[in-house]
């Protein structure tokens, strides 16, 4: 390996969609779901009654944050996750879930 190869950021391709990945395992993790996603997901249910406006990466990048960090160190993916996820794929990830979430949020479910 050449130094300049060093210094260019390698791109990780995982084989899979790494933004689908790490929103089952947030929900499905009993660990982080619990500690984690519930309560953030409940806040966001309370603010939806009260009839707050809802700013979704304010409520949830803490939580992606934590996801995201778990997710690469149960499954040993990555030392450092930004090596892994990039700001685009944490804006998709809170859309997502947030996205899903919110229909579930609408039709009752977090009471």
């Amino acid at each position: 390996m050449r130094i300049d190869e060093l210094a260019i950021p390698q791109e990780t391709n995982l084989g899979f969609d790494v933004v689908d990945d790490v929103c089952v395992f947030m929900r499905n993790d009993p660990v982080f779901y619990r500690k984690s996603f519930f309560p953030t997901m409940s806040k966001i249910a309370d603010m939806h009654r009260a009839g707050k406006e809802i700013n979704a990466n304010e409520c949830m990048g803490s939580m992606v944050e934590t996801g995201i960090n778990s997710y690469c160190k149960k499954f040993n993916i990555a030392p450092i996750p930004d090596e892994v996820f990039t700001q685009d794929d944490r804006t998709n990830i809170i859309d997502k879930i947030f996205s899903e979430e919110m229909e579930c949020i609408k039709s009752g479910d977090y009471k």
